[in-house]
């Protein structure tokens, strides 16, 4: 019979020691996680942003789907305006002669380490798209194209998605979005800036 409650009591110590580890090691293994996620999620964001710029000096429009940027960043010409003084008349500073260049769109993505291929995919996901809305807004009586890519955390971020993380991190909210822009400013900055 000692054994028996010797065994006993020896699991249940065993039990607590797991139980205490477990209580220590989650909210770790959850900040960790998030930073590593959230890190990889923005800088997939930063060059869906560098593409949407690129697509605007194009278009003069933002992208309003994945499969419209991509195809032209792969075939359209950015325009590259250089500006000079007129050579015939060098006292005139007023006077200038634009000229325009072009270069081809895809170059300059690769150049940049952008893969058009996966550009729509966010990380950690099994193909999953990050939503993407582009609009032309009234802006102090202007028009203004406007563009809003983003995520929810708790796509990207798996098993650690759960709204019971909350506990670990209160600013924590899986149903928020991990974005960039605005459609009702013109603005491009993310919400982690």
């Amino acid at each position: 019979m000692k054994v028996f409650i010797n065994l006993v009591l020896t699991a249940l110590i065993f039990l607590l020691i797991y139980m205490i580890y477990s209580s220590i090691r989650e909210p770790i293994a959850f900040q960790e996680e998030k930073g590593r996620r959230v890190d990889v999620v923005i800088a997939r964001l930063k060059q869906i942003k560098v593409s949407q710029e690129i697509y605007r000096s194009i278009k003069g429009t933002f992208a309003g789907n994945f499969e419209e940027l991509t195809s032209v960043l792969k075939e359209g010409k950015i325009p590259f305006e250089k500006i000079e003084s007129d050579p015939a008349d060098p006292t005139n500073e007023d006077k200038f002669i634009r000229t325009t260049s072009y270069s081809p769109a895809y170059d300059s993505i690769q150049a940049m380490g952008i893969n058009l291929d996966s550009l729509a995919l966010v990380p950690f996901t099994n193909g999953q798209k990050f939503e993407i809305a582009a609009d032309t807004i009234d802006y102090q009586s202007t028009k203004v194209p406007v563009v809003q890519v983003g995520t929810k955390w708790k796509v990207f971020m798996g098993p650690f998605g759960d709204p019971k993380y909350k506990k670990y991190d209160k600013y924590f909210d899986p149903e928020k979005m991990l974005k960039f822009g605005d459609l009702t400013a013109p603005s491009l900055n993310g919400n982690w800036e």
